[in-house]
């Protein structure tokens, strides 16, 4: 299964990006609800889009300990 991160909004695309750092634009409509700049989407193979809760929450949790490490607690 194929994993993008949603970067940012533009308009009315939401910039992804891969593993392998190439960028997707895709449309705000095309999005499941409650998806935001952050988030993890799962792409099935059948290219359903969803979000996997667990990984974009793995990602959030070890962005804030780089912080922690860099800026202090």
């Amino acid at each position: 299964m194929k994993q993008l991160i949603i970067d940012r909004y533009e308009g009315k695309y939401a910039i992804c990006e891969d593993k392998e750092q190439k960028y997707f634009a895709i449309e705000l409509s095309e999005l499941p609800q409650d998806a935001k700049p952050g988030c993890v989407l799962a792409i099935s193979d059948e290219g359903e889009l969803s979000l996997d809760m667990e990984e974009t929450e793995r990602r959030r949790q070890r962005i804030l300990e780089k912080q922690r490490r860099v800026f202090g607690a």
